[in-house]
């Protein structure tokens, strides 16, 4: 049911087979295929192209070509084709939900927001801002700064929340001036080649936008080692990351790594406790844990650890697995046989270190990549599985006798992307907030506020660079100084940019 569902989406939005976009054309390339396989029933979907380095070369420099006349187009203008891009990805929602969630294993209740709705908004605040943003302005010593395109972009997004990862990139830099190359996931491809056909549809210039499907170690490499990209945004691991930074580095371009997270939420005494472990659980395991910013660390008060294990276990019994395109599914399965593979590993080692799991009571289908939500407790905080990204159902709980212990326990890890903090005193819940080392804190349950504007990205191993709202489009954007410019910043004669 699910591949013919995903098929027909694939129809309605446009979606070439065993294509790429490459220059504003549909390619087949005669390139070995990858199949892309539904989680749910195990079924492929459809086949993309393993593009390898010729087809990575050919979409690299289709966007070096396109960059000279897309920058120095009006920002008002390119706002205009991106807000259309926003209106275009709510006019194909279901659809596009229904893609992604045959493609992720994503409950289509939460496709809904977090694959369409969610990176439509993103969009819409990228417009916004490119009309409002002072693009040029004189400084206090007379000379003119203008802010410009970085230079063409590779992006390079993840499986686990696809289309936002891609709006989150594509659309800042867009509205810099900045052509884009897209990589996405070999195991969710088809959602960025819809936006591709979105694009092509609204008129975007030819070369502007590029969609290449491939594994990161052949299509992912060639990209990065394709000449002429300037800067590259990279969501995924910390080990790729740490090669594609070195990569950029070696060349002197930019590179915005966001890559994963460990993060904490702290239970204080005074919080309402109940209410703090059930949220945590379900934050935890949204899209079945598949998430970066997942709250997988959970420090209670220690003579109340035993009692809130219970009420974690009891949240996590809460979920229904099944068809994630059934509107009652609220666990669906895993992306993969290889990622649950790996979720169980992490599993099985714990328990062979002493630790203890507590598995949700959950009746899982028996088809598909499912993994059992599972409490984890007496576990040390250098335990393997309390210091590794496990990226699965799966949360473990320690206790702490006091604040202070618990916030250095918090903080005592390679990464710093997010944490969360519970408190029923608000003047405390605002001082906790500050001594968490985290490039995002969460205070009591708080989830994206709208428009989706605040900084998005991590401390330490988290990454580098942010993305969303204005941090994120300076990640695209270059500063010039023109000293002694004797035009003013609104002068059409020696600023056309802005005139047109």
């Amino acid at each position: 049911m699910g591949v013919r569902q995903a098929r027909q989406a694939l129809t309605e939005l446009g979606v070439p087979e065993s294509s790429v976009y490459v220059d504003g054309t549909w390619l087949r390339p005669d390139v070995p295929q990858i199949e892309v396989v539904d989680p749910f029933d195990e079924a492929v979907i459809g086949l993309v192209p393993e593009s390898g380095a010729q087809i990575a070369a050919s979409a690299v420099a289709a966007a070096v070509h396109a960059f000279p006349e897309w920058s120095s187009l009006a920002p008002a203008a390119r706002a205009d084709l991106v807000e259309r891009l926003a209106e275009a990805l709510e006019s194909v929602t279901d659809a596009l939900a229904v893609l992604a969630s045959c493609e992720i294993g994503m409950p289509v209740r939460d496709s809904r927001g977090g694959q369409v709705a969610l990176p439509a908004a993103v969009t819409r605040t990228y417009a916004s801002l490119a009309r409002t943003l002072e693009w040029e302005h004189r400084d206090e010593s007379g000379t003119t700064v203008t802010l410009e395109a970085a230079g063409p972009v590779l992006a390079i997004t993840p499986w686990n929340f696809p289309v936002h990862q891609i709006m989150a990139k594509l659309a800042p830099a867009l509205v810099a001036g900045c052509t884009v190359v897209l990589k996405p996931s070999e195991l969710t491809p088809f959602n960025a080649l819809a936006i591709a056909h979105l694009t092509h549809t609204i008129g975007f210039p030819a070369g502007v936008v590029n969609v290449v499907t491939g594994t990161g170690p052949v299509t992912g490499e060639a990209l990065l080692q394709a000449d002429g990209w300037e800067v590259v945004s990279f969501t995924g691991s910390l080990g790729v990351g740490r090669h594609i930074g070195a990569v950029a580095g070696e060349r002197i371009a930019r590179a915005t790594l966001e890559l994963g997270g460990k993060s904490p939420a702290v239970v204080l005494p005074d919080a309402p406790l109940e209410e703090a472990v059930a949220a945590t659980v379900r934050n935890c395991f949204v899209n079945a844990g598949q998430k970066c910013n997942a709250p997988t660390r959970l420090y209670v008060p220690e003579p109340e650890r035993e009692r809130l294990v219970k009420v974690a276990v009891s949240a996590a019994s809460a979920y229904v697995a099944g068809d994630p395109l059934d509107a009652e599914t609220t666990l669906g399965p895993m992306v993969s046989a290889a990622q649950r593979e790996r979720v169980r590993g992490f599993l099985e080692r714990a328990a062979a270190d002493g630790a203890t799991l507590h598995p949700a009571t959950v009746d899982l289908p028996t088809e598909g990549f499912f993994q059992t939500p599972t409490i984890v407790t007496d576990v040390s905080d250098d335990a393997e599985i309390a210091r590794e990204e496990v990226f699965g159902p799966v949360l473990t709980v320690l206790g702490y006798t006091d604040v202070d212990e618990a916030l250095e326990r918090a903080n005592d890890s390679q990464y710093g992307l997010s944490a969360e903090v519970w408190a029923g005193n608000e003047a405390e819940a605002a001082a906790v907030a500050r001594r968490l080392r985290a490039g995002q804190v969460r205070v009591n349950g708080q989830r994206t506020p709208m428009p989706p504007v605040s900084p998005f990205g991590g401390f330490r191993r988290s990454g580098l660079g942010r993305e969303l709202g204005r941090h994120g489009l300076d990640e695209y954007l270059e500063a010039r100084s023109i000293l002694g410019d004797p035009a003013s910043p609104s002068d059409p004669r020696t600023h056309p940019t802005q005139a047109r």
